[in-house]
């Protein structure tokens, strides 16, 4: 399938990925340069953006990262002249994964051989605000789905970049449910027109708040019928059970995917809540 492109606010472009798990990137365009959130998973797909800016004569300046996974950050290397930005937590992750994560990708999947993995170099903490040819852009740490993940607000234009912080199934492995619960209420707390997803449709103004709480009663819903089914005794694949619709989401998103990434968050939660129970008694 071809690179999806919606056109979101003035200059600001969304590209959805028609090879991996719908991920977005996102071009917003300035009198100073172009200021672009996340690449697509692979180098052709990333061309195709680069492309599209390049026909409009105007220059990546950044490139923001806005976590450390590969299907986010593999096209980094295509913009050469640009800085890239990114939380502190993300350029570690990536100095200690990435490398060994790409070499195992490249084994499945020959598109991904020209893949250089670039490492950011203008890192922050907790937020960073650019301002960049009359646009204020503010990038703010958002832990949950992962410890470094950052969103991206373009004040002005009232969007938020959510990154993967809000995908059609909230997925915490690797991540923190508590943290993802916090992120998730922050950003209702913004008066926002447009919320870019980091897999998925674009959300409109009347379907944020919605979305967002349908995402933090997933979250409550399945953290709570994990521990009942490990208090009734019920072994590790029997919390499979646990429906994605009885969290309140639908498994048809992302072509079906939803399913699998429900089908981890439970396994990686019941894991989580063995190992707690193991340490009290250790205790």
């Amino acid at each position: 399938m071809p690179v999806k492109r919606d056109r979101v606010s003035e200059g600001i472009y969304v590209f959805t990925s028609g090879m991996y798990a719908e991920v977005t990137a996102t071009v917003i365009f300035t009198d100073e340069g172009v200021l672009l959130v996340d690449t697509l998973p692979f180098p052709q797909e990333t061309r195709f953006i680069r492309d599209f800016i390049e026909q409009r004569r105007a220059k990546v300046i950044y490139v923001v990262n806005t976590h450390s996974h590969g299907d986010h950050v593999y096209g980094t290397y295509l913009f050469p002249d640009a800085e890239v930005i990114a939380h502190y937590r993300c350029r570690r992750l990536m100095e200690r994964y990435t490398e060994r994560k790409l070499s195992d990708a490249r084994q499945q999947t020959p598109q991904l051989a020209d893949v250089k993995i670039r490492l950011p170099e203008l890192l922050f903490n907790e937020v960073m605000t650019l301002r960049i040819g009359g646009r204020t852009i503010e990038l703010a740490h958002s832990p949950g789905h992962s410890p470094d993940l950052i969103t991206v607000h373009v004040v002005e234009d009232r969007l938020l970049i959510a990154s993967d912080t809000v995908m059609p199934v909230p997925y915490i492995v690797g991540g923190d449910l508590d943290d993802m619960v916090t992120s998730l209420a922050t950003i209702k707390s913004k008066n926002l027109e447009n919320l870019v997803q980091g897999h998925g449709e674009i959300l409109l103004r009347g379907e944020i708040e919605e979305t967002l709480d349908a995402n933090i009663h997933y979250l409550l819903t399945i953290d709570r019928l994990v521990r009942e089914y490990i208090a009734r005794g019920v072994p590790r694949n029997g919390v499979l059970d646990i429906t994605v619709e009885e969290a309140g989401l639908s498994r048809i998103p992302l072509g079906g995917l939803v399913q699998r990434l429900h089908h981890d968050n439970l396994l990686t939660l019941y894991d989580a809540y063995r190992t707690e129970m193991r340490v009290r008694r250790a205790a």
